[in-house]
């Protein structure tokens, strides 16, 4: 009864892409693969499958109790990592979208994007750094992460995409879509951030650059679209690669400056940093000292002592590194923490 009401749109059908992609898209057939061959889904594309690998991933989930500029805020509305990863996730659809692109690529790099910040945000990044040769950054942990912690087997071009989606990585992506998540980072975390630094009386929305409040608004949903427009705008001009519109992007600059300036190194933000470096490091030498406390379930024995201790400690969201560090030190050297990461 009823079987006509449905159509079966299996994954040979959604790979049908090459009249409803643009030129420049990823087309999910023509995938580099898999470092460990697998047989196809009979219903998903490459990248619909990769998606789904990454929000049942445990990375994933610790997310939502990761900082992304105020630590371990009381408030409810301020922006986690996981907030953070589902904004940037819809702006990077929408982008994808809107420009002929592989509109499940763009999504699975977006929500993979993050997997492998530490605790305490950047912060954390610059604890960990002296422990790593070449320092420490959270896009090669993520890597990791999909490759070797939870065995996601990721095609190549999500992990290309995890591996490359901060500006300061090099080489930059390889696919568009990619770059459609390099923008959506940066869209999400300055859009809302901002809004999170009036939440938290950092600023006011009369304080943001003049330009920047001419061209794109206000933080929030009118900030967010007029950027993705101007994005849009930018790559159909340039017709190569994914890029913002000139001006728009020039009173991004300005903006990601003064952000730089007033919230990401303000004293509300940045004050506890020495005491959230010292916690995070204090958790890494322990375990040094200790590795027989690490996981089996979360630990890569193949790996050197230093590489074990630093993928757990980094794994760490904000409220568990504070956990345990009170219960392997003494709890009054974070109690003055804790009312001030907010």
């Amino acid at each position: 009864m009823g079987g006509g009401s449905f159509r079966l749109v299996d994954r040979a059908s959604r790979e049908r892409e090459e009249e409803a992609l643009a030129p420049a898209a990823t087309r999910s057939a023509a995938t580099r693969g898999r470092a460990v061959p697998e047989a196809e889904d009979p219903l998903r594309t490459a990248f619909e499958r990769d998606r789904d690998r990454i929000l049942h991933a445990k990375a994933f989930r610790r997310l939502k109790h990761k900082t992304q500029v105020f630590l371990n805020p009381d408030g409810d509305h301020f922006v986690t990592r996981l907030t953070h990863t589902l904004q940037v996730t819809q702006v990077a659809r929408s982008l994808a979208r809107a420009l002929g692109l592989n509109e499940a690529l763009a999504e699975a790099i977006a929500l993979g994007h993050d997997l492998g910040h530490s605790p305490f945000g950047h912060i954390g990044e610059d604890a960990l750094e002296p422990y790593v040769p070449g320092g420490w950054h959270h896009a090669a942990q993520g890597v990791r992460i999909v490759e070797v912690l939870e065995h996601l087997n990721l095609t190549w071009e999500v992990r290309d995409g995890i591996r490359a989606h901060s500006w300061k990585i090099t080489p930059p992506p390889t696919t568009r879509e990619a770059e459609c998540v390099r923008y959506a980072d940066r869209i999400g975390y300055l859009s809302h951030d901002a809004l999170d630094a009036v939440r938290a009386g950092v600023l006011q929305v009369g304080d943001l650059p003049a330009r920047a409040r001419a061209v794109f608004g206000d933080p929030g949903s009118r900030m967010v679209g007029a950027m993705i427009d101007a994005v849009v705008a930018g790559s159909l001009a340039d017709g190569g690669v994914v890029v913002m519109a000139p001006e728009p992007l020039e009173a991004m600059h300005e903006l990601r400056a003064f952000m730089f300036e007033r919230v990401y190194a303000s004293e509300t933000a940045a004050g506890q940093k020495q005491l959230a470096i010292d916690v995070t490091r204090r958790l890494v030498d322990h375990h040094l000292a200790h590795p027989e406390l690490i996981p089996a379930t979360y630990r890569d024995t193949s790996a050197d002592p230093v590489t074990q201790v630093v993928d757990y400690v980094s794994g760490m969201t904000d409220r568990y590194a504070l956990s345990t560090h009170d219960r392997l030190f003494d709890a009054d050297a974070t109690s003055a923490m804790r009312p001030l990461l907010r």
